[in-house]
């Protein structure tokens, strides 16, 4: 999981550090590790700010209350002795920070190459992919179109190629040429072919949910004890902001539970049109619907595996359009993880932008949520490679682009950078130089030039004469050229043939029983 072995390593499909050979080259990338985050977090928050902010999370769940709209959930919150009015769950402070106080506060993820197990949480920071856009940026057109099937294998390709993407997230792209009945069935089968890295489904009522974990625990050739023994894959829910939790979404949740997989709740409020317009009123109204469904599953079974995301920023007022990557988005999310280390529980951000294109803008916003996600302290961040337009377009060109950042990310974070020891602070190299000559020729600079600094596969850091004279290629145009070179060259990860057999006889026969319903 640390391996720093060799800073620079070529990248691949199969086990994300194979050789790319042949006339296509290769592209170089650092080598799979997860990154662990060395920086004291950013708390812009008093002690009593923390306070308020609680207080006010806990008065929303006592006096105002969750509309759960899932007959089951509200019984079991009944009988766990809160107040059930209608749809309107109630509950005590003693009760939601008991529920709370037994969720970990940290646990690990296993997908059915046991090389890539992850752990949530311990300041380790995991980055995954684009998920969920319903349209594709087409660079060859110059427009967004909608999503296909190969549209999004081929962003599942690329978030096993890269080493920097340590998850993978739902449908990268919505294949809109699949019925949304049997849609689950054929994203999960690419997800576990393509990859082998830790998967998430959607909770979207129990046969989704039910079908995909049968397919993680084929994949993996687990027992159902083994299954159950620690997570295997995730799933993310959002509340329906404001103040309540919907019917498919938390019978997932409910079931991912009793099953000990991955539970993570990201409240989707955008202060001034589904929260309120000032930041502290917000993040206490996230916090509210979030450790509701912690509670939740904490009572179904005690110990389960929980984080709580943040997906707190600002509108455009004049248009009623999110914003990311604002002052605003950047102190909610630091506002929220210093939340999260109060009630001991990991956190998930996200890499985002509204954008519409893989320009400028996409890349400042982006990089402003990222690293706000570093300074807050989050251990998962979710869309960190390929968002565009609010959530509304997957870029296969922005991906690669986005992976440049998470490679600095990944490279800031590395000790050495720091290190003070006698070879660092290189007293016999300056001596050697002294005030004359240069660093460049010498030893010390010698046997350490490959590995000293980061370096770019895709930013161009020639100057303007020497990138003129290479063809004057604007970085999206480069990142497309990587893309396309990616797939033409991708291999998949080794799987078992016969676990590949079972997996397509399992969707066959889920297909020919009519799959999922529709009709929520």
């Amino acid at each position: 999981m640390s391996d720093t072995s060799g800073r620079r390593r070529r990248g691949g499909g199969r086990a994300g550090n194979a050789t790319r050979r042949g006339s296509l080259g290769v592209i170089e990338q650092m080598p799979w590790r997860v990154p662990v985050n060395q920086d004291k977090p950013v708390e812009p928050l008093t002690e009593d700010g923390v306070q308020a902010i609680h207080e006010g999370a806990m008065r929303i769940l006592e006096e105002i209350g969750i509309e759960f709209y899932n007959d089951e959930a509200r019984g079991i919150l009944q009988e766990a002795g809160c107040t059930v009015r209608g749809d309107n769950v109630r509950m005590g402070r003693d009760f939601v920070m008991e529920m709370v106080a037994k969720a970990p506060s940290s646990w690990t993820l296993t997908p059915r190459n046991p090389d890539r197990k992850i752990t949530v949480g311990d300041n380790h920071m995991l980055f995954g992919n684009v998920s969920s856009p319903p349209n594709y940026w087409d660079m060859r057109l110059g427009r967004k179109v909608p999503g296909t099937r190969e549209m999004c294998a081929n962003l599942f390709k690329l978030s096993q190629y890269f080493n920097c993407i340590h998850f993978v997230g739902g449908y990268p792209v919505e294949p809109q040429d699949i019925h949304a009945s049997v849609r689950h069935l054929d994203v999960m089968y690419d997800k576990l072919t393509l990859t082998d890295k830790v998967a998430h489904t959607y909770s979207l009522g129990a046969e989704r949910v039910e079908d995909t974990m049968e397919m993680v625990r084929i994949s993996g050739g687990w027992s159902e004890e083994e299954f159950q023994a620690s997570p295997k894959l995730y799933t993310n829910i959002n509340s329906t902001s404001p103040l309540k939790h919907d019917e498919p979404m938390m019978d997932g949740w409910m079931r991912m539970a009793r099953r000990n997989q991955g539970l993570v709740v990201t409240p989707f409020t955008l202060a001034g049109a589904m929260a309120p317009v000032t930041m502290s009123g917000a993040v206490a109204q996230s916090l509210a619907e979030g450790l509701c469904a912690v509670a939740l599953a904490q009572y179904i079974r005690p110990g389960a595996a929980c984080a709580i995301g943040t997906f707190t920023s600002n509108v455009d007022m004049k248009s009623g359009a999110p914003a990311f990557g604002t002052p605003e988005y950047m102190r909610a999310t630091q506002m929220t993880g210093q939340m999260a280390r109060f009630y001991g529980l990991p956190m998930r951000a996200s890499g985002v932008c509204a954008a519409n294109v893989p320009d400028g803008q996409a890349m400042w916003e982006t990089s402003n949520s990222l690293w706000s996600a570093v300074q807050s302290g989050a251990h998962m961040i979710y869309h960190a490679a390929g968002w565009l337009e609010g959530g509304l377009i997957a870029s296969p060109e922005k991906f690669i682009m986005d992976c440049e950042v998470l490679q600095m990310i990944q490279r800031y974070m590395e000790p050495e950078l720091w290190a003070t020891g006698p070879d660092e602070i290189a007293l016999e190299a300056i001596r050697d130089v002294g005030n004359e000559g240069h660093f460049f020729g010498i030893q010390h600079t010698q046997d350490r030039y490959a590995t000293a600094f980061y370096q770019p596969f895709v930013s161009d850091w020639r100057n303007y004469e020497a990138w003129e004279e290479a063809g004057s290629v604007w970085t999206p145009e480069r990142a497309h050229h990587i893309f396309e070179r990616i797939i033409e060259s991708f291999e998949a990860p080794p799987l078992d043939e016969a676990i590949r057999e079972e997996l397509e006889a399992f969707v066959a026969r889920r297909k020919e029983e009519g799959g999922a319903p529709t009709d929520f």
